[in-house]
């Protein structure tokens, strides 16, 4: 799976986490491996510009997804051949905007980036929240996302702290056995 973020917000963010959050809301969704997906972090001035071109709605926002293959197998003819990789979407953040907004939540703004990445991840995948109940359903699934990586990435330091611990004991054995 290939995850690309680039980021030209000129807020200082940690890229790495936001590939992975992407990473692991696509392997949780069975999103195929062949799919690309991109992740671009904008100033406000040109997400307004994105929002007022592709929502017709004035003003910077937080997150827009822009979906580009269909990526379900049903969709395709039975005669097409297989295909290769395929462009899954772009995906734009706004820190400066989600700034804003991750004050008002009481949390960091690496938590509020990996929520939208995960957010827009969900509409690329066809999910929407116009509707209560889709907004139910879609916060629902995003939440549990974060809250299984977040668990997930706990679990890896616990590991890596345990092993490095082993380590250290062991090459500590190594040097009494001279």
């Amino acid at each position: 799976m290939s995850i690309e973020v680039c980021n030209e917000s000129g807020i200082s963010v940690d890229e790495s986490l936001i590939a992975s959050v992407a990473r692991f809301a696509l392997d949780a969704m069975q999103v195929s491996p062949a799919a690309e997906l991109s992740i671009l972090l904008v100033t406000e001035e040109a997400m307004a510009e994105l929002h007022e071109r592709w929502m017709d709605l004035p003003g910077p926002t937080d997150v827009m997804a822009f979906p580009m293959d269909d990526l379900a197998e049903e969709s395709r003819r039975p005669d097409a051949p297989d295909v290769g990789p395929a462009l899954l979407g772009d995906i734009v953040l706004c820190p400066q905007f989600a700034k804003r907004n991750a004050r008002a939540a009481g949390h960091s703004l690496s938590d509020e980036l990996h929520m939208l990445t995960v957010h827009g991840i969900l509409h690329l995948l066809g999910h929407d929240h116009a509707e209560p109940e889709e907004e139910r359903e879609m916060f629902a699934l995003q939440n549990q996302l974060l809250i299984r990586w977040l668990d997930a990435r706990e679990r890896a330091a616990l590991a890596e702290k345990q092993r490095r611990k082993d380590s250290k004991v062991l090459g500590t054995v190594g040097l009494d056995d001279d």
